[in-house]
This record gives C-alpha cells, sequence and structure tokens, in this order.
C-alpha cells in the first residue's frame, strides 16, 4: 500500500482546458498515488488531497482532505455512466499494475471517479463556472465555430458570461421565445434554453 501509481488525470472544469463534449472542459495532471484507505482506490465517500503533481487518498477526517467521491465508475467516462450534475472536477485514472495496490490483485483498473470539493468553491454548482456537464443555472460564452465554454455566472471567472441556461427541454421549439442561443446539455432534456446576460 502507499505505492506510487503512476496514472493520467483529467480534470472537468479547469479554466485553460480544451471543451469537452458536453461543453465543459478537461485538463491533465500528474500522478495519482493510492494510499490503501479501502477496498478500492478513490470509491464512493473516500476523499483526495489536492496537489500540484499528484492526488493522494487521504482520510476524509485530515487536514490534507480536499475532496470526496461521489461516484466511481470503471472504464472511460465516455463510455460509463455520467457523473452528479454537482460533480467539481473529475478525476481520470488510467489502467495500471503497481507491485503493490488498494486491494491486493495486482492492478488498479481504468476509471473515473467523481469528485466534490469539501468547501467552496463548488464549480459544478450551477452557475459555478465549470464541473462536468452543463445544466440549468449556467453560463456560458460563445466559442468559434458555435461552441460554447461554461463561466462562472458572477464574472468571477477568466471569460465574462454572456448566456444563462433558464430552461432544460426536449427540442428546440419547446423553448420560450426569449432564447437566444440553444446549448447541448445531454440527459433526458438535451436542449439548454439560454438567454443573453
Amino acid at each position: 500500500m502507499g505505492a506510487a501509481l503512476a496514472g493520467v488525470v483529467l480534470l472537468a472544469g479547469c479554466r485553460d482546458a480544451p471543451p469537452d463534449a458536453a461543453g465543459g472542459t478537461a485538463a491533465v495532471a500528474s500522478p495519482v498515488r493510492p494510499t490503501g484507505y479501502g477496498a478500492v482506490f478513490l470509491d464512493v465517500g473516500e476523499c483526495s488531497s489536492f496537489g500540484r503533481t499528484s492526488f493522494t487518498e487521504v482520510s476524509c477526517a485530515g487536514e490534507r482532505a480536499a475532496a470526496r467521491v461521489t461516484a466511481r465508475h470503471d472504464g472511460t467516462v465516455s463510455d460509463g455512466p455520467p457523473c452528479p450534475p454537482a460533480t467539481d472536477f473529475v478525476l481520470h485514472i488510467s489502467e495500471q499494475r503497481p507491485a503493490a495496490d488498494e486491494d491486493g490483485d495486482g492492478m488498479v483498473p481504468q476509471g473515473y471517479a467523481c469528485m466534490r470539493n469539501l468547501q467552496p468553491p463548488h464549480p459544478g454548482d450551477p452557475g459555478g463556472g465549470g464541473g462536468q456537464r452543463t445544466v440549468v443555472g449556467d453560463c456560458v460564452y460563445a466559442l468559434d465555430g458555435g461552441r460554447v465554454r461554461e463561466t462562472a455566472c458572477d464574472g468571477s471567472g477568466p471569460e465574462e458570461p454572456e448566456f444563462e441556461v433558464t430552461k432544460a427541454v426536449d427540442a428546440r421549439s419547446d423553448c420560450p421565445a426569449s432564447t437566444a442561443l440553444y446549448v447541448r446539455l445531454g440527459g433526458a432534456a438535451p436542449v439548454g434554453c439560454a438567454v443573453p446576460v
């Protein structure tokens, strides 16, 4: 336990990252290291520290705890279930076969952990400017090619908000007449109706 796990970690909601398909963002960080707190590395309810070069599983009661796992899935985000709407960021864990691992089977499978900061800010909250997916209450600004990217509704992000998603509907025709922009949300109501802010 405690052996280094060199993995690639992607953070959804980081500021200077390329957009994903849902208009959110992802960035590359450094290794993840298991420390043996549970049978599964970063299982639901477990916590991680924040670091510049690594993320470590730590006790949620400890002073180093920074974020809690709200959902954990094997595989990739594109193939698996979405994270809960209030997810602040996503840790993508690459498959590794370290000498020692969290449950002694000789491997840590590829997967992802949906993370919620223990303290504010919460970029996954509506209007927070990040998170894994765009939801009602989020603000966006336009990019080239008809794409949009989230930004904080209070203007604290690197870009000023241009539109706010006020409603989620099944089809564009269900949006109110005041809609100035349609945003792809995914889920049961995949169209976001956005108005200028």
